[in-house]
């Protein structure tokens, strides 16, 4: 046992040091785009217990503390050799450890005289599985099976000895089957840099020591995060958000927390939220406690408050969730989930929404909410097999903080992902021309903190058959919101063909077929603003505008800053246009949150008490019956509301009566919100 804290952060650092270094090895031998560039990868060192006891903080997926290998460990049974190497991407036999079948996950042990003294963990974002396309993911997906090949947790190597037989198998059902094995290799060489620094240590300290040592530094890291949480007032703080299912005709789906703060600990009830879906939204979290797709805010979080915590799972020991199973954070077996980002960012909104009620000077108004990936697939013009690659991660920008803009063009949240070099992507693509890639003027929300902007894509396809597919773009119908007077950021768009006749607004992207010549430009969310925006300095509000990121009429419209034609302030008109600002508030108190007036009409027609009623009512039954009664309540429940009709919440129980017995029409069944 380590008694002081110098032996802690000695120890920890070390941990740290070998992670890192693993993380670096993996990303200089992939040989994918998304995993060389964008970065979609992860590295960690996990205790025999499968807790993460070392994650990487500075190359890859940056959040990965949170990830629970205890159900994959325990698959593979006692007899576990040295040389063994383990594959898997299945969520459902690893119970959440996987979150989809994209990501493919590579482990081995270290032992030392027969025992297991930890794990050395490693995954990559394969651009394909499989599956019904390209890429493999596409919102509209409705069952696991169409997501790709599933593989339960086996070997890959049986005491170092490869299994080519399954490895054939494996890659003969991907689109990108040479690449794939080379990120394969890519994980193998990180597990082999790490055994060789963890059998260093082993050598100078000592098996009991190491083991003793993991246990103490995820301790470490749980008392750390319990002194911080200690400090938020006790109580229980509501909020709630939406996924825009649209794309897939699906409406808005509600994310619905009570947070209880309560003896340095969180518990987190999602109890109210929306039933699995038939699209690959769902999440499998299994509601598994400190699960790192539902907990990735609150981690942001405590690095924040305490920026030397210990990196591990003992950060996560603290929150305690609580899901229904059979909603779209704890779908049943079978379920889509290939873009289940846009829940776990939806997740994380809420989860910081709730918290910023009792610590509103410590969380940052909403970010963009979208951390879309956009592919392109297209049929190689000499040997027709597809060929398939990452354009971009589409993302907005941050939002306002309490003591800064927010970040331009990127999130907090995932600022891991990387940007595509635009001629790496033209020479690996060369079917792809990149038109424009920038920051969008206008999109950040007014603030004494500005929310950070969101960006433009553009780009021509050269192909006569291409396949575009977008999954998590989020953000198109409310947009985030701004928090302490800050205003919201901006929704998001997609135009095919824009500025010619044949121009389209075509919304959020599911699979898209597109031939040669087409144009597709992607402007992206800003976020939320934070602060009263005639708080924030006139010179910087100029600055802004000279630099592109705010237009002279939003800023005098929002911030009460008048520039002439020539870029120069207008000092007179500036004070005259803010007192005006001032004096039309009359006196009213600024919004803790502003979500727009959108979502203000929304829930002017749609309380939540309505929706907790229709939650109420579907909870308990099978799984067809929840989805299908969930779709009809809200579109039934939506059409009166049309019409001007008023609902009370005690009524839905009879609506739904009406709609089993077949009184209302099967059109109104039918008919999606």
């Amino acid at each position: 046992m380590i008694k002081d804290k110098i032996g802690l952060e000695i120890m920890s650092n070390r941990f740290q040091a070998i992670v890192d270094e693993m993380a670096q090895a993996l990303f200089r031998t992939a040989h994918t785009v998304f995993i060389k560039e964008t970065q979609d990868y992860g590295a960690a060192l996990v205790s025999p217990g499968g807790e993460v006891f070392a994650a990487s903080r500075r190359y890859g997926v940056l959040m990965m503390v949170g990830k629970p290998m205890d159900d994959a460990i325990r698959s593979m049974g006692e007899d576990v050799r040295e040389g063994d190497v383990f594959i898997t991407n299945d969520p459902e036999a690893t119970r959440g450890m996987a979150t989809h079948l994209s990501d493919v996950y590579l482990w081995t042990p270290v032992f030392h005289e027969g025992k297991v003294v930890c794990y050395l963990w490693s995954f990559v974002h394969m651009t394909d599985v499989g599956g019904r396309v390209s890429g493999s993911i596409a919102p509209s997906s409705y069952e696991l099976m169409q997501e790709g090949i599933r593989v339960p947790p086996q070997r890959l190597f049986r005491q170092g000895v490869l299994d080519e037989t399954f490895l054939k198998m494996f890659l003969v059902n991907t689109r990108s089957s040479k690449q794939n094995w080379g990120d394969m290799k890519a994980c193998i060489a990180a597990l082999n840099t790490a055994m060789r620094r963890m059998r260093e240590m082993i050598g100078r300290f000592g098996a009991e020591t190491i083991s003793h040592s993991i246990e103490d530094v995820l301790n470490y890291a749980e008392a750390q995060a319990r002194r911080v949480i200690s400090s938020v007032p006790e109580g229980v703080y509501r909020y709630a958000d939406f996924i825009e299912a649209d794309m897939v005709g699906l409406g808005l789906l509600r994310i619905n927390l009570e947070l209880t703060v309560r003896d340095g600990e969180f518990l987190m009830n999602f109890a109210g939220t929306a039933p699995e879906v038939r699209a690959a939204l769902n999440l499998p979290s299994f509601s598994k406690d400190g699960h790192w797709m539902l907990t990735t805010g609150v981690v942001n979080w405590l690095c924040t408050r305490e920026p030397s915590i210990a990196y591990n799972a003992g950060m996560v020991r603290p929150l305690k969730i609580r899901v229904p199973k059979g909603t779209i954070i704890n779908p049943e077996a079978g379920a889509a989930c290939g873009a289940r980002y846009s829940t776990s960012h939806k997740v994380c909104d809420v989860i910081i929404g709730a918290l910023a009620q009792a610590v509103p000077d410590q969380l940052p108004a909403t970010d963009s909410g979208q951390g879309g990936i956009l592919m392109v697939a297209v049929p190689d013009p000499e040997t027709s097999e597809t060929r398939v690659t990452v354009v971009q991660p589409v993302v907005g920008g941050s939002g306002g903080r309490p003591m800064a803009d927010g970040v331009d063009g990127t999130m907090v949240i995932l600022n891991f992902l990387k940007n595509v070099p635009t001629e790496l992507l033209e020479r690996e693509m060369p079917e792809i021309l990149i038109r424009r890639y920038g920051l969008r003027e206008d999109s950040g929300g007014a603030g004494r903190y500005r929310g950070g902007t969101g960006s433009v894509i553009e780009f021509e396809t050269h192909s006569p058959f291409a396949t575009v597919t977008a999954r998590n773009l989020e953000r198109y119908v409310f947009p985030p919101s701004g928090r302490q007077g800050g205003e919201p950021g901006t929704t998001g768009y997609t135009l095919l063909n824009p500025g010619t006749p044949q121009e389209q607004d075509i919304g959020k992207i599911d699979i898209l077929q597109v031939g040669l010549g087409d144009v597709i430009r992607m402007g992206t969310q800003g976020g939320g603003g934070y602060g009263d925006p005639l708080e924030r300095p006139v010179e910087k509000v100029l600055s802004d505008v000279l630099d592109g990121y705010v237009s002279r009429s939003s800023a005098a419209r929002s911030y009460g800053v008048v520039i002439t034609d020539e870029g120069k302030l207008d000092e007179a008109a500036t004070h005259k246009r803010r007192a005006e600002i001032h004096a039309a508030r009359q006196g009213r108190p600024l919004k803790a949150v502003d979500f727009g007036p959108v979502r203000d009409a929304y829930e002017a027609l749609w309380p939540h008490a309505l929706h907790d009623a229709i939650s109420a009512e579907l909870t308990g039954l099978p799984r067809v019956q929840r989805q299908t009664g969930h779709q009809a309540l809200y579109a039934e429940i939506g059409r009166r509301l049309e019409a001007g009709e008023t609902v009370r919440p005690d009524e839905v129980a009879a609506i739904y009566r009406d709609l089993r017995t077949h009184k209302l029409t099967a059109r109104r069944l039918a008919r999606p919100l």
